[in-house]
């Protein structure tokens, strides 16, 4: 039963006690039976459902131990006055079928109220969204503008015309990186004495510059990076290494990043001491499995760890985000493959379990290593002849 959609002022909530076991139906029929003709034609519950004044009623009923106990919810666009009357009509129904019942309220819900509540918050956070979105931060602009300006100073260096800034000719110190990307980053985040190699081989201009003024290396983090580095180390005068993060150009590097690398950077002697205390492929190739390329070749870009015995038998294999739980969890651990990077804590836990080998993706920050232990990466094994 039931008229036209009602658009809703309140919600008439009211529960009910029935000294006996009756279902939806009986409650609704003792509603509309024992109101009905009590406050005249006008509010009687039939007629005011007709007209749409009143929503269809939601009965929720629960039987237990002999008794019916529930709630009933009316939707009502009356005014208050009349809601009321609703409400004191039902509280005087007093049986459900041959069963004693007593009804009474539990609340009148102001729909329009929490409408106009929700109205306000939804209204608070599209303010803010909109503060957020057209507030203009004239800090941000006036950075934006200096950056795209140091990025204009780039220019033609030496007789190669190498990419650099228009400091690299003034100060004591320069800044050596690959290519012209990589200097117009640092051009844009200040850094004004850089200059770019720009090509598969060491410029002569380079050369010449690393013997009259302190020079910093700064390489991409992956092999290529560090190809570079070695040519660099072999023909310039280099004074000092920084490397971006492993997997990270310079080019891509923000400025708090491009800070920390400087800030980080490792004198060359250093550099190529701990470059001597890392086996070399040709050093470890008796340790390895015979077909160790097509298993580092099964794992590229899988996101997947491989744990093998010494006869190079796969034993185990997981997840790069489960490899240290595996590794605690394993005995007789010969060697570790995985497409990820190698970090102290791997090193830590398989240096105790005794592993030979871990070839990894790349190689993070690694202080300390059992002297036992091979550490390789990926490009270590497919570059080697």
């Amino acid at each position: 039963m039931g008229g036209a959609p009602v658009t809703a002022k309140y919600n008439i909530v009211m529960g009910f006690e029935v000294d006996g076991v009756v279902e939806k139906p009986d409650i609704i029929g003792a509603i509309f039976g024992q109101t009905e003709g009590l406050l005249g034609e006008e509010l009687d519950l039939r007629e005011l459902q007709r007209t749409g004044r009143i929503s269809r009623i939601e009965v929720k009923v629960n039987s237990e131990g002999g008794k019916t106990t529930g709630e009933i919810i009316i939707p009502s666009s009356l005014d208050k006055v009349e809601t009321a009357l609703i409400v004191a009509a039902i509280e005087v129904i007093d049986k459900v079928g041959p069963c004693s019942a007593k009804f009474y309220l539990k609340s009148i819900e102001n729909l329009r109220e929490k409408k106009r509540e929700q109205i306000i918050e939804r209204a608070k956070e599209i303010l803010n969204k909109w503060k957020k979105e057209s507030n203009i931060d004239t800090q941000e602009i006036v950075e934006r503008i200096i950056s795209e300006i140091r990025a204009s100073e780039i220019i033609k260096f030496g007789e190669e015309g190498l990419p650099a800034g228009p400091g690299v000719a003034k100060e004591d110190t320069i800044i050596i990186v690959e290519g012209r990307a990589d200097v117009i980053n640092l051009l844009k985040h200040g850094y004004k004495n850089v200059i770019a190699i720009e090509g598969a081989s060491i410029p002569k201009t380079i050369i010449e510059l690393s013997k009259k003024k302190n020079t910093i290396a700064f390489v991409d983090g992956d092999r290529a990076g560090e190809l570079i580095l070695k040519e660099l180390l072999q023909v310039a005068d280099i004074d000092y290494i920084a490397q971006a993060p492993p997997g990270k150009e310079v080019e891509e590097l923000t400025a708090k990043e491009i800070a920390k690398c400087l800030s980080n950077m490792i004198p060359a002697k250093e550099y190529l001491e701990l470059q001597m205390k890392r086996p070399s492929i040709e050093k470890v190739k008796v340790a390895l499995p015979e077909n160790i390329v097509e298993k580092v070749k099964e794992h590229l870009g899988t996101l997947k760890a491989s744990l093998y015995n010494e006869k190079g038998e796969k034993i185990k294999e997981t997840s790069v985000r489960d490899l240290i739980n595996e590794i605690q969890q394993q005995n007789r651990i010969y060697g570790i493959i995985f497409d990820g990077v190698v970090t102290q804590r791997i090193v830590d836990i398989a240096g105790e379990k005794d592993v030979k080998y871990i070839i990894g993706a790349r190689i993070g920050s690694i202080v300390r290593r059992p002297p036992t232990l091979i550490i390789l990466t990926f490009d270590d094994i497919l570059t080697a002849t």
